[in-house]
Order: structure tokens, then C-alpha cells, then sequence
């Protein structure tokens, strides 16, 4: 049962990044970081693509405070809600440089904000999970990967 819950969890993941929306509707999640104090912070952030529940990205700026926190603490939560799931993943994060990896992230959205995948601040957030905790259609999983 649980390697249907996390197949299922997946797929959910897989629907909710800027890759599989339309354009300018992309989803939101919220990601969960550890600030300079060592106190968690939460904010919302589009999910640019995804691994299943195995490993996410984001797409933020080098001078963002996201960026500011994960050099600090590479500790990470992730968690896509809605009334029908409560996908949770626990894991680290790293902010990525790599020209190819920033073009291959990129979304039309990110023009709102950045001139383009070449832009000097613009930087993907690759997160792994570790850990999980899944609530999608009404079954439940937990575990470690």
C-alpha cells in the first residue's frame, strides 16, 4: 500500500510544477527553511520540476533570503496541501549554479522576474528528500528513502 500512496503522492507533486501548468498558473507550495536564528521560516514558492517525491526544484535569486538561509542550514520541508492531499518531504537543499541546470529549471514565469536563464542572479534550489509523510486520497504513508 504504501508504494501505491507514494506512486499516487508522485504524481500529485508532478501536476502542481510550473513544467506541467499552464502558463502564469503556476502552483504554489510552501517551503519550510531555517533562518539565521535557527528558528524555522515558511513561504510559498512554484516548484519548477520534480522527481516524484524523491527531489525537487525551485527557482529564486542569489541575494534572496531563501538562498541567505539554505547557505546556512541545508536543512529543508516541503508541502502541497489542498483538500483532497498533505504531501510533506523532509530533506536538504542546495542552491545550484550550473547553466545547464538553470536553463533546463527555467519557466516562462521566471521572466517576471529574471531576464533570463543567464541572468547572474538567478539560481536553482535542488531539494532531496529524506523523509516523508503522505495523506493522498484519504490512504496514508510514511517512511524514509
Amino acid at each position: 500500500m504504501n508504494q501505491d500512496v507514494i506512486k499516487r503522492a508522485g504524481e500529485v507533486i508532478l501536476q502542481n510544477t510550473a513544467h506541467n501548468a499552464e502558463p502564469g498558473k503556476e502552483p504554489y507550495c510552501a517551503l519550510a527553511l531555517i533562518d539565521a536564528e535557527g528558528f524555522p521560516t515558511v513561504s510559498t514558492i512554484t516548484a519548477a520540476k520534480a522527481q516524484g517525491i524523491e527531489g525537487l526544484a525551485f527557482c529564486t535569486g542569489l541575494g534572496s533570503n531563501k538562498a541567505k538561509r539554505i547557505a546556512g542550514s541545508n536543512r529543508a520541508s516541503v508541502c502541497f496541501n489542498s483538500p483532497d492531499y498533505n504531501i510533506t518531504l523532509v530533506g536538504t537543499i542546495e542552491v545550484v549554479t550550473d547553466p545547464a541546470v538553470k536553463k533546463e529549471m527555467w519557466y516562462d514565469g521566471m521572466s517576471n522576474h529574471f531576464s533570463g536563464p543567464d541572468h547572474p542572479d538567478y539560481c536553482v534550489l535542488s531539494f532531496k528528500t529524506q523523509r516523508y509523510n503522505l495523506m493522498v486520497d484519504w490512504k496514508e504513508a510514511a517512511g524514509t528513502l
